[in-house]
Order: C-alpha cells, then sequence, then structure tokens
C-alpha cells in the first residue's frame, strides 16, 4: 500500500499538479492539507476521473481544509480532533484495509501573537492524547500531514529559520518529541536518520537553492513501522510551474 501527504496550498489551483502526481506514483491513499476552499467548493470530480473517491473537510472562509483522495474503500472516523470545539478544519480521520489513518494541518503558531502559539501547543497536546488512546487499543494507526514543526535542526536549511519562530520553539519541539516518547516514528527520519530531506521551500529562489524545512511527516505506531518498506520525498511536484509551496511525502507499506 501506498500512502502519500500533500499539502497543496490551494487545491483548485492545484489540480493538475495532484492529478500529474497521482498519475506518476499512483498512491493508493493521499492527504491534502490546505485546501482554501468550502468543502462544497473541493473538485471531487476532477479526482473521481482519475480513480480516486474522495472526501474533504473545508471551512467557511477558504482557509486551511483537509481532504482524502483513494483508490481504496474507506470509513470516516472523525471529521476534527477531539479536546476542544474547534472552528479550523485541520483533522480527518479514516479507516481502511484494517489501519486507522489520520490526516492533520497542525496550526503554525506564527499568526495571532501569544494566543496563536498556544493554539498551537493546545493542538499537538490534544493530538497526543488521541495518539495515546489509538496505542493503547493497539490500533495499526498512523498520523500524516503538514505539522508545521522542524523536529530538529537538520529538518531546516542553515539559517532558514530564526529560534523564535513557532516551527522550531522548543516547547514545538518538545511537543513533537513526546509523540515520539508514546511510541510513534518519524518514518522518514528513521529511514534516513542523517539526511537533509525537506518538504518545503518557500517561493522565490529557496527552492533553487534547497533552503528548505521538513515540516510534513508520517508518524506511525509500533506495528505499522514495522511492514514500512520506504519512504520518500516526491521533489517533482514542487519543481513544475505554479506549484504548491510544499511536495509530497510517500510511504511503502508491506
Amino acid at each position: 500500500m501506498l500512502l502519500a501527504s500533500f499539502n497543496v496550498n490551494s487545491v483548485r489551483k492545484r489540480v493538475p499538479h495532484v492529478l500529474r502526481f497521482l498519475e506518476a506514483v499512483r498512491p493508493d491513499l493521499v492527504f491534502l492539507q490546505e485546501l482554501k476552499c468550502q468543502t462544497h467548493e473541493f473538485p471531487a470530480a476532477a479526482f473521481e476521473e482519475a480513480g480516486y473517491r474522495s472526501h474533504a473537510v473545508g471551512q467557511t472562509g477558504g482557509r486551511n481544509g483537509v481532504a482524502i483522495l483513494s483508490r481504496l474503500p474507506f470509513e470516516i472516523l472523525g471529521e476534527s480532533l477531539p479536546g476542544e470545539e474547534d472552528s479550523h478544519a485541520r483533522y480527518l480521520e479514516v479507516a481502511v484495509e484494517g489501519l486507522r489513518l489520520a490526516g492533520i494541518y497542525l496550526p503554525n503558531g506564527n499568526s495571532g501573537g501569544a494566543e496563536g502559539y498556544a493554539y498551537k501547543l493546545r493542538w499537538m497536546e490534544r493530538l497526543r492524547a488521541l495518539a495515546r488512546a489509538r496505542l493503547d487499543a493497539f490500533l495499526p494507526f498512523a498520523i500524516l500531514g503538514d505539522f508545521n514543526v522542524c523536529p530538529t535542526e537538520l529538518d531546516l536549511a542553515p539559517g532558514a529559520l530564526p529560534a523564535s519562530d513557532a516551527l522550531v520553539r522548543p516547547e514545538t519541539r518538545q511537543a513533537f518529541r513526546a509523540l515520539e516518547y508514546l511510541g510513534m516514528t518519524d518514518a522518514l527520519r528513521a529511514l534516513h536518520p542523517g539526511e537533509r530531506l525537506y518538504t518545503y521551500w518557500d517561493y522565490g529562489p529557496a527552492f533553487e537553492g534547497n533552503r528548505g524545512l521538513r515540516i510534513d511527516h508520517a508518524m506511525l505506531s509500533p506495528d505499522l513501522m514495522e511492514k514500512v518498506g520506504r519512504v520518500w520525498v516526491d521533489v517533482g511536484p514542487r519543481a513544475q510551474e505554479q506549484p504548491s509551496d510544499h511536495t509530497p511525502l510517500v510511504l511503502e507499506i508491506g
């Protein structure tokens, strides 16, 4: 089974990019983030023609938003992260072939001042609580998506962000490590422990100069991590015309 995560930075603008990715890689299931549309505006028909059933959770005002595209039958388990009333469209959980998979768009934390950052940390604590519940139930579980976290200095180009940025602050990294302490594994880092691999490059010269960030992750429960064959970053979509500033993360589960 091939799983993928792709922050598309406006799905209606990136339909051609997503379709090219689907044709080239043929993933079985893809989580999308940052749809920037309401649910009824999601271009489901275009993906259905390519053989993918979809389910989108959009947001009024055209911000945030998450979705799933799948060639496999799936059941929707949740459209919001438990633990707090939340108007943001940032979470989607499904069951597929005996697995429980969550697609997330974790808050950035750099806007909204102190409350904006506090919301990010609360969101991460709620995610940790959910992961713990899944692990305690011995469910094969994975969280894929845009975490807006660079877990270590290896996960960003030198000098790419100031130490005060919400993606690299000590509290952010500690909250990410809390998921690992539970038993969740950062799949890409586990298989590529010393490599500088990025999933995001700001617009402008950052991509050409490879001044990127690794903020899109796949966190897997132990039983699921044991089945992972490959994990890679597909840089191709980022090199296309008018791309998203992110590129897909892909993993193979045997």
